[in-house]
C-alpha cells in the first residue's frame, strides 16, 4: 500500500502544540525510560518499536535518513501507526531524494518531508552564501536540529537509527533515553553491526540507495559527503577536512 509523501514547513510545525508542555506526560515518560531501560537493552528492534507502540500515547516519529530503510521495513511490521519523518534540508544528493520517493511507494506509514523554515536562497541572501562551507554547525542547525526540534512537538517518543558501531561518540548508545526534551528516544538498532544492517537488506530486498555502493558508506548533505576511501573509517566522508563529526541532531 503506498502512501504520498507530506511536505511540512519548518514554520507550520512550530504551530503544534508540544505534548511535553504538560508536566505530567514528561513524569510519565521518564518514569517509563526508568522502568524499562534496562529491560530493553537485550530486545530484538522489532520488540523495541512494539513496545513504543504500545506505552507510548502519540504514534511514534520514526526518522529515516534514507541512507537505508531498515527502520522504515520494521516500523511497518512493528509499528504500523508510526509516522516516518525525513528531513529535506535542500542540500540532498538526487538519490536520497529518489529512495525517500520509493519509501513513500512501497510502506504504509505516512512519511513526512520536514523542510527548513528558508529555502536554500532565503539563507544564502540573510546567512551568506554556502553556509555549510563557513559555519556547518550553523547551517546543520538550521536545516537539521531546528527542523527536527520543531516536528517532534506532537510525540512522545522517536526512533532513531544509531548504532553503537558508528562512531566512538555513539558508543555507548542506549536502546532507550530520554532526550534533552524530556522525550522518550528509541534506538533500536543500537546493538545491530553494519553487517547486521547489510543482512537485513539482503533477507528482506530492502530499497539500496545505490551511492552505499559507490564508496558512500555514510550519506549526509551533498554537499558535506565525500566518498571514503576503501578501508577507511565509514563516516570520514562527513565534513571532510573539518573538526566536525555530528550534525547536532543526537547532542
Amino acid at each position: 500500500m503506498s502512501t504520498a509523501i507530506t511536505t511540512v514547513n519548518t514554520s507550520d510545525a512550530l504551530a503544534d502544540d508540544d505534548v511535553l508542555s504538560d508536566p505530567a506526560t514528561a513524569r510519565r515518560l521518564m518514569e517509563l525510560a526508568l522502568d524499562y531501560g534496562s529491560k530493553l537493552e537485550g530486545a530484538t528492534a522489532g520488540e523495541v518499536l512494539e513496545w513504543g507502540a504500545e506505552h507510548l500515547r502519540t504514534p511514534l516519529a520514526v526518522t529515516l535518513s534514507m541512507q537505508d530503510t531498515v527502520l522504515a521495513d520494521l516500523a511497518e511490521k512493528h509499528a504500523p501507526n508510526a509516522d516516518l519523518i525525513f528531513l529535506d534540508t535542500g542540500y540532498h544528493f538526487p538519490e536520497t531524494l529518489e529512495v525517500a520517493d520509493q519509501v513513500a511507494e512501497r510502506y504504509s506509514n505516512r512519511l513526512l518531508s520536514i523542510v527548513p523554515k528558508r529555502t536554500r536562497a532565503e539563507q544564502d541572501a540573510e546567512e551568506g552564501v554556502d553556509l555549510y562551507k563557513t559555519d556547518p554547525t550553523r547551517c546543520c542547525a538550521l536545516r537539521k536540529v531546528e527542523p527536527l526540534a520543531a516536528v517532534k512537538r506532537p510525540y512522545e517518543g522517536w526512533v532513531t537509527g544509531l548504532k553503537r558501531v558508528d562512531a566512538p561518540t555513539r558508543a555507548n548508545t542506549p536502546v532507550l533515553e530520554i532526550d534533552k526534551t524530556g522525550r522518550i528516544k528509541l534506538n533500536p538498532l543500537a546493538a545491530w553491526t553494519d553487517q547486521d544492517i547489510e543482512d537485513y537488506i539482503a533477507a528482506h530486498d530492502l530499497i539500496v540507495h545505490p551511492l552505499t555502493k559507490q564508496g558512500f558508506p555514510s550519506i549526509g548533505c551533498a554537499t558535506c559527503t565525500a566518498r571514503v576511501a576503501e578501508g577507511a573509517d565509514p563516516r570520514s566522508g562527513r565534513w571532510a577536512g573539518s573538526e566536525k563529526t555530528e550534525c547536532g541532531l543526537h547532542l
